[in-house]
């Protein structure tokens, strides 16, 4: 009689998921294609296939951890003692940018020709972000800054074909010397975060031709190594925007010192740091007083990209958990064939499909910037969905997570990387409350928000009566509320989900937006994932399930 080769056996791996790689992250999501394809063409899908197939690479997902394992470090001073402040980043770091940046998802749009570029661009960072999160953030800031850069005709001129090239070029060089740059952004400072206007750092003009010299500290500043950053100062006419370049024309180091890089939760690849400035060199940008208003239009286009990538964590998330539960069996049958799982994968898809929705429409408000109606629904739901999208996404990155059991729990799954990135978007150019307080203060200062939010929710008018009792009842509670900060959250809330809602009953298959209204805005449902009243949720779970090949 043979031996059992218990060996063998117990080296052998069995009922695990294979790995998820190889797929296309673009044209396997359909919610995705289906958006891109409304708001822009399928042209423009068919253009982020390439894009679509690297992300969803075995090289790619190595190159995302290997990135989050090996953190930038900060070197201040080289060997003989000058001042450097140089952050070095691994070459998986350099890696992901370089194909952001080649992709056209940094500031390229502002400088195509194309009616559908920055649908395509959104499209694009969503899916790229499925790399790695972190390296999105320099990403995020060098598109934001050129619609500010624009309150300046000659500081456009010179630094938007840079922000807007293709090429990744780092180093510290003058910008007359690089084939591409990256912008940053140093706004909050220790003693008052958000609260701009209580900021101490003091603009000193040194010339008539705006050169100031600044002096204090900023205690977020993401992206030390980028090349120029928009400050915000203390100037005799108030607080104002400036322009800071990371090394001056003569190849000099304009006094950015680098205090310390930030240690964080989560978005590790990324170096974030608190700067020093003590006589550094900053261009006026706009009017002195007027540089909150100046760096506004950063802070907006830095908002949908917090909605973008807390999309993106959301899609991710829902990939791994999807695949996993169609690979792994229990109790006598594959996890995605019980009925429990099906209603929590469902749920975390109905959740997924109605951020995409939301996300891609913003974008192509932006497209069509001077269209009156896009330009007040852009200015209204910009806030609405940066609160509620970055809000929703922890919870349902953490419900993802569990759905692998204790392998969503280890480093290698990848989902630990994803549930510490997960908070970051909402605390991220304006917390939950500031966001609020934006909708607020929009509602009672520009009366064309409100009207433009009416005419996109009333698009889907009778297409679903949960849909309209909750338009009914939120305009209700903003007649109710408006000014009153205590229940700002609760209304911006609504908002947003009626305008998802809106969005899935218009376009969205009518089993995805019958779960969504019956589960995100009828009345009696607690917010749990997994409680769906849906009887078929199986055409939910196979339309957002993850295929390769």
């Amino acid at each position: 009689m043979t031996a059992p080769n218990l060996a063998g056996e117990l080296r052998a791996s069995t009922n695990q998921a294979p790995p998820l790689v190889g797929h296309n992250v673009v044209t396997a999501d359909e919610a995705l294609v289906e958006a891109v394809t409304r708001h822009a063409s399928a042209e423009v899908v068919e253009e982020l296939a390439a894009l679509g197939a690297q992300a969803g690479s075995a090289e790619a997902r190595e190159h995302g951890m290997l990135a989050n394992e090996h953190h930038p470090t900060l070197t201040p001073y080289d060997r003989y003692g000058n001042r450097i402040d140089e952050v070095a980043f691994h070459p998986s770091w350099h890696w992901l940018m370089e194909r952001a940046v080649g992709h056209g998802l940094a500031a390229a749009p502002w400088e195509s020709d194309s009616p559908h570029a920055h649908v395509r661009r959104a499209a694009g960072f969503m899916a790229w972000s499925h790399t790695e999160p972190g390296h999105g953030c320099p990403i995020s800031m060098t598109y934001a800054a050129v619609p500010a850069l624009r309150a300046d005709d000659a500081l456009a001129k010179e630094w938007t074909p840079l922000l807007a090239s293709t090429s990744y070029d780092p180093g510290l060089r003058p910008a007359g010397e690089k084939r591409g740059a990256l912008a940053g952004m140093g706004m909050t400072e220790k003693q008052g975060g958000s609260d701009v206007r209580a900021n101490v750092t003091r603009a000193v003009p040194t010339s008539s031709d705006g050169d100031y010299s600044l002096h204090g500290h900023k205690w977020f500043t993401s992206a030390p190594m980028n090349d120029v950053f928009l400050v915000l100062a203390q100037a005799e006419g108030g607080v104002t925007c400036f322009v800071v370049p990371r090394v001056l024309p003569d190849g000099s180091r304009n006094r950015l010192d680098v205090v310390r890089l930030k240690d964080k939760l989560g978005n590790r690849s990324n170096a974030s740091s608190e700067l020093e400035l003590d006589g550094t060199l900053g261009h006026r940008l706009g009017d002195e007083g007027r540089g909150v208003r100046t760096i506004i239009e950063m802070v907006a286009a830095t908002r949908l990209d917090c909605v973008l990538g807390s999309t993106s964590l959301m899609r991710r998330s829902l990939n791994e958990a999807a695949w996993h539960v169609a690979h792994r069996s229990a109790f006598g049958s594959l996890l995605a064939d019980k009925p429990l799982m099906q209603n929590v994968v469902a749920d975390l898809a109905v959740e997924t499909e109605a951020a995409t929705a939301l996300a891609v429409r913003l974008a192509a408000a932006v497209d069509d910037a001077s269209d009156p109606h896009e330009a007040a629904l852009r200015r209204i739901a910009l806030p609405l969905a940066k609160f509620w999208v970055c809000k929703r996404t922890p919870g349902m990155v953490a419900e993802a997570l569990e759905c692998l059991g204790g392998n969503g729990y280890v480093e290698e799954s990848g989902m630990p990387l994803l549930y510490r990135e997960a908070p970051l978007n909402s605390v991220w150019e304006g917390s939950g409350n500031v966001n609020a307080l934006d909708v607020l203060r929009a509602l009672s200062r520009e009366p064309e928000v409100l009207a433009a939010w009416i005419t996109e929710v009333g698009l889907a008018r009778g297409g679903d009566a949960r849909l309209d009792r909750a338009v009914d009842d939120t305009l209700a509670l903003l007649g109710d509320t408006a000014g009153h900060e205590g229940s700002a959250r609760r209304l911006a809330g609504r908002m947003a989900a009626c305008l998802q809602g809106s969005l899935l009953v218009r376009f969205a298959p009518a089993e995805v937006a019958d779960a969504f209204c019956a589960s995100r805005l009828a009345e009696g449902h607690d917010g749990t994932y997994g409680a769906l009243a849906s009887a078929d949720l199986q055409p939910i779970v196979e339309r957002h399930t993850p295929t390769i090949g």
